[in-house]
């Protein structure tokens, strides 16, 4: 069974850090791309970052030079690192991995977590 647990979120100040784990499970996801989206009261869900099988990494336009993701093979684990956080970043806060499986590739999603952020 794939899962994927993410943690970390919580209420942070404006201008603060916060950094999202996201744990998977029932396979080993280095040769997968993983990524977040988000989604916030109101809105269609958005994304956020994208880490491809090249390695290669992708940004929304809105968390461009504040926002890292990168991985850890060896813990089978995959991060968001937010810097200089602001209140338009309120939302859930998902991780995805990209699976080939019976025949396909589909998208595994873990749970969310919320990220608050205050003025």
């Amino acid at each position: 069974q794939v899962q994927l647990v993410e943690s970390g979120g919580g209420l942070v100040q404006a201008g603060g850090s916060l950094r999202l784990s996201c744990a998977g499970s029932g396979r080993t996801f280095s040769n997968y791309a993983m990524g977040w989206f988000r989604q916030a009261p109101g809105k269609e869900r958005e994304f956020v970052a994208a880490l491809a099988r090249s390695r290669r990494t992708d940004y929304a336009d809105s968390v461009k030079g504040r926002f890292t993701i990168s991985r850890d093979n060896a813990k089978n684990t995959v991060y968001l690192q937010m810097n200089s956080l602001k209140p338009e970043d309120t939302a859930v806060y998902y991780c995805y991995v990209n699976v080939f499986f019976a025949g396909a590739w589909r998208n595994y999603w873990g749970q969310g977590t919320q990220v608050t952020v205050s003025s």
